[in-house]
């Protein structure tokens, strides 16, 4: 048998298609190839090395009719195309472009499960109900080929969820075979878990005994498949394996943290119920749980399905040590919900010890009732130490917020302080002016209203019997002033 090892090296001398052979190629027209009398199809290649096969699968899924009985038509004629061209060529199966793909990669990306199954076929010499051990080496090591970028055959079917080609691919692999990872870190089930491909990762799951879970960033397939947002994704991966609800990535996040800052509480509640322990488990940077994580995004839906599961995880803290209502107090439309956590109904029996959260300090001595008047209240901001209060607190939120993402989505923006420090010196401004103005009119009207009661010419002081009559009572000059207060 002969050693492929890795996909043949592109050769340096080639012969470029020309336009006809280029479109029947493309429209799988065998014609136009036994016309051409001694061409040679390994050498026939484009500018990116694509071999005829190439150009076949990937054009073909561009021009194939919308119509049903055309699109059967294509299907057919592609095969009886691929047939052919392996017939003359078949080691045109291990040539691979600029970008290290095979046409089986290329298969793989568009789904074409009939063509995978002419390939392996083909590559065990056409007889697959009795391999021969060279025969099924020699399949399998097709199957391994990797591209640039380290995906297989199976990477790629993995991530655009091809189930009837990941079915093919795995049909006679070796069950005990380590996948290892791309370039990025992915393996099949994890591409396929992100995708939320469960059909896939159920194929996966039940006939790859060595399924390697990893990914990038230190997360496992259950970190995919949440990220996801698939509900049916996450429960066939939790069946199989549920140790993984407490594992972390590199940032201390488990698929919990995940489900919970991206608000899909029915998965929160599959993986409650798989592990609540999960609930407790603080990140690395800020020790936040998943249930401050959710506050922090304003998930009012995913906040009460986790204290549903796991009512006393609402005592933990972050590193600054805020707690379940200082991240509550911030988002908008979160102030009834902790309105009904404290007052309202049945609620403060059911979560009763998060009344005492509301008077709790952090770190800084900020309680959620500062936060809450902060963003959401009337703040009383009429001082100096105020302000500082006030810019502490904007300060936190800010670090809490901006720069920050969990499972590749950033943290929802939070809407604007009620009192800023420009509204600060403002209203101060203002205060100072007023007060200045009250002092001024107050003059104003003291001199108005002593102007207008003084006597011409003013009073007698000495101490004789017209003590206090005014000087110029007996004078001409007085009457008109005697007149008009007579009146």
């Amino acid at each position: 048998m002969e050693d492929i090892g890795e996909p043949e090296k592109l050769v340096e001398s080639i012969t470029y298609m020309d336009v006809p052979l280029y479109k029947a190629a493309a429209e799988g027209k065998i014609e136009e190839f036994d016309n051409c009398q001694g061409l040679n199809l390994e050498s026939l290649k484009t500018p990116n090395y694509d071999n005829v096969l190439h150009v076949n699968l990937a054009n073909s899924e561009r021009t194939a009719s919308a119509w049903s009985f055309k699109s059967r038509s294509r299907r057919s004629n592609r095969s009886d195309f691929v047939k052919k061209i392996l017939g003359e060529c078949p080691l045109l199966l291990l040539q691979a472009n600029r970008k290290g793909q095979t046409p089986l990669h290329i298969a793989a990306r568009y789904g074409r499960s009939t063509t995978v199954k002419l390939f392996i076929e083909s590559r065990a010499n056409g007889d697959i109900e009795n391999l021969g051990m060279d025969e099924l080496e020699a399949v399998r090591e097709m199957l391994r080929l990797k591209d640039e970028e380290s995906n297989t055959a199976l990477h790629v079917a993995a991530r655009y969820g091809h189930v009837g080609v990941v079915q093919a691919l795995l049909e006679l692999e070796d069950p005990d075979f380590p996948y290892s990872v791309n370039k990025n870190h992915e393996t099949p089930l994890y591409l396929a878990a992100k995708g939320g491909y469960w059909r896939s990762v159920t194929i996966l799951l039940d006939k790859w005994k060595s399924t390697v879970h990893g990914g990038p960033y230190g997360r496992t397939a259950l970190h995919a498949a949440v990220m996801s947002g698939d509900v049916e994704t996450t429960k066939k991966i939790l069946k199989v394996k549920g140790d993984l609800t407490k594992e972390i990535d590199e940032n201390g996040h488990t698929p919990l943290h995940y489900a919970a800052h991206l608000g899909y509480y029915p998965i929160v509640e599959k993986l409650l119920k798989r592990d609540v322990s999960a609930a407790y488990i603080g990140d690395k940077k800020w020790e936040m749980t998943p249930l401050l994580m959710a506050a922090r995004q304003g998930h009012e839906g995913t906040v009460r399905k986790i204290l549903f599961h796991c009512p006393a995880c609402c005592e933990k803290v972050d590193k600054r040590g805020w707690n379940l209502l200082h991240f509550l107090a911030f988002r908008d439309r979160s102030l009834e919900l902790i309105l009904s956590f404290i007052i309202t109904g049945d609620a403060k029996y059911k979560y009763g010890s998060i009344k005492n959260l509301m008077d709790w300090k952090d770190a800084s001595g900020i309680t959620p009732q500062q936060v809450c008047d902060a963003y959401q209240g009337e703040a009383s901001c009429k001082s100096k130490n105020d302000q500082r209060k006030m810019d502490q607190i904007v300060k936190l939120v800010k670090d809490i917020v901006v720069n920050e993402e969990v499972a590749e989505e950033a943290v929802n923006p939070v809407p604007s302080p009620t009192v800023t420090g420009n509204d600060l010196e403002k209203r101060l401004y203002l205060e100072k002016a007023r007060d200045t103005q009250l002092v001024v009119a107050a003059l104003v009207a003291t001199v108005t209203f002593a102007a207008a009661i003084t006597v011409p010419g003013g009073f007698k002081g000495e101490k004789e019997i017209d003590q206090g009559t005014p000087f110029l009572i007996h004078k001409q000059q007085w009457w008109p002033c005697k007149t008009y207060g007579a009146k």
